[in-house]
């Protein structure tokens, strides 16, 4: 694109005096030093991200992406494109695991219903953007046009613009999308260079046959796109999804506002890799909840240098990662806040 977009536009750049203060403070609690692991790298990022030596998370936010895919008449997924639309509802009805998560935590939870096959589905406590009755199927032309591309990523920016306004000083973010496991492999692939072999896994719960199958999906999306996939914005309307488009939007908007983001599973790294080639300068602002059981999400981490938290099993998106590990994060705030130093418990350092 000629242009340049929003998410072009500058980042906020982490505060090193206030990482600093952290990391000399860390030094003097009463602990061996690197005994918390890391629990003190979060506070001390964390510090830097907040522009305070003594980070605090109290206001969390969570917005959860959902749209259908095209790519699904592959037959890439264990269960039919209406799930999609069913799972809208368990999510504001409370019954989802991610709905319980939130609840259990007090975190507000907003659901975005960017396209599904169905345009009048109507849900009360959902925001419906209807940006298309789900993406096309990229294994013929592109999954979304530049319009509804550049849509779903405002859509993730006014998610974060909401946080914001509601004072929130962590963003949080999940996904649902009956097929977009093939979708964010696409992209992984197509954004990093690696073979569909490597990253292409069961998703929603496929046999070995039916992950072959999916691996063809998407190397033939890769050959029918290959002369485009170079630049970012391409690869994300071409291979991508509403949901992955519109969370890229949400990391990238994080970084220019300021408010780090707690980025979940595989579909969520595959779009926070998106974000990082869309703008470098957001990667600072972006925390790795886990490393989920998808089989290309380790390979996924690695390329983006992330260090997850938790490594449980999990693969079941929604945001359940990364609410899962939301306490962690508090509590390494916690720890590195109200410690006592050496000096305040009158305890000897070590003389090493």
């Amino acid at each position: 694109m000629s242009q340049q977009q929003w998410w072009q536009g500058a980042c906020c750049q982490p505060d090193s005096a206030a990482e600093a203060a952290a990391r000399a403070r860390q030094a003097q609690l009463t602990k061996p030093a690197g005994a918390l692991g890391q629990l003190e790298a979060i506070a001390i990022q964390l510090a830097g991200l907040q522009g305070c030596a003594q980070p605090q998370i109290q206001r969390p936010w969570l917005s959860l992406f959902a749209g259908d895919h095209g790519v699904v008449a592959e037959g890439v997924s264990a269960f039919p494109q209406a799930v999609t639309a069913q799972m809208l509802r368990n999510f504001v009805s409370g019954g989802a695991a991610v709905s319980v998560l939130a609840r259990v935590q007090q975190i507000p939870l907003e659901v975005v219903d960017l396209g599904t096959i169905d345009l009048n589905l109507q849900l009360p406590g959902v925001r419906h953007l209807r940006l298309g009755a789900g993406t096309a199927n990229f294994t013929q032309g592109p999954a979304m046009s530049a319009e509804q591309c550049q849509q779903a990523l405002a859509a993730g920016r006014d998610a974060v613009l909401r946080a914001q306004a509601a004072g929130s000083d962590v963003f949080l973010a999940g996904e649902m999308g009956i097929g977009n496991t093939t979708a964010a492999t696409a992209l992984a692939c197509a954004l990093s260079g690696a073979a569909p072999a490597h990253l292409v896994g069961p998703g929603t719960g496929l046999d070995q046959a039916g992950v072959r199958h999916k691996q063809a999906v998407v190397e033939r999306a890769l050959a029918l796109h290959a002369e485009h996939l170079h630049e970012p914005f391409e690869a994300l309307r071409r291979v991508a999804g509403f949901e992955l488009a519109a969370l890229a939007g949400a990391y990238l908007a994080c970084a220019q506002v300021g408010i780090p983001a707690l980025v979940d599973g595989f579909i969520c790294s595959a779009a926070a890799l998106a974000a990082q080639r869309l703008n470098p300068a957001c990667a600072p602002w972006l925390l790795f909840a886990h490393a989920g059981a998808e089989p290309g999400h380790r390979a996924l981490l690695a390329s983006l240098q992330a260090q997850p938290v938790l490594d449980l099993g999990l693969r079941l998106g929604e945001g359940s990662g990364a609410a899962l590990a939301l306490p962690l994060l508090k509590l390494a705030c916690e720890l590195h806040a109200g410690m006592a130093t050496f000096e305040q418990a009158a305890v000897q350092e070590s003389q090493a």
